[in-house]
């Protein structure tokens, strides 16, 4: 098992995920709705999706490095890496593509990037939950149902320890 510091990376990926996410269902409800207010809406969450997707991946690299070659843990963190490093160039090139379009509304290919980026991530953030779940990377050796907040300084063995049946 290994515990990172304070495991940054899968703390900040959520805001790029999130925000990416966002702005394909902005797309979508564009789409069916022709409200242009939505395109516009998306453009700028694709934009801070990608910003925190590069913020991330610093983290997570870092992270990467810290695990033992050798591992499947390793070759699994590589191709998570890897995958979201593309999600977020599929997501920079749509951004760039319609970043002159009026009212930056996506036409045929930046939006099929974005649908491409969407089904990626869903294979990366499996990968992200086999290395959490199944190879225990970035679990706190402490971790445990009743475990203190991480913010509030304390370490996880800290407390009532129950477990999951």
């Amino acid at each position: 098992m290994i515990a990172h510091r304070k495991n940054i990376d899968a703390r900040l990926i959520v805001f790029p995920l999130g925000l990416l996410a966002t702005g394909v269902i902005f797309d979508v409800l564009y789409l069916f709705t022709g409200n242009a207010d939505f395109t516009t809406a998306s453009f700028w969450m694709i934009t801070a999706g990608i910003l925190g997707g590069l913020l991330a991946a610093i983290f997570g690299f870092v992270d990467w490095l810290a695990i033992p070659g050798g591992t499947r843990a390793k070759a699994i963190g590589l191709w998570h890496g890897i995958g979201n490093f593309v999600i977020v160039v599929l997501f920079a090139i749509s951004w760039l593509l319609r970043r002159n379009l009026p009212g930056y509304a996506p036409n045929g290919l930046p939006f099929i990037l974005e649908l491409a980026g969407t089904v990626l991530a869903l294979i990366t953030g499996w990968l992200g939950g086999e290395l959490v779940y199944r190879l225990r990377v970035a679990v706190d050796e402490g971790a445990h149902l009743d475990a203190p907040s991480s913010l509030s300084g304390k370490p996880a063995a800290s407390g009532t320890r129950r477990t999951a049946r």
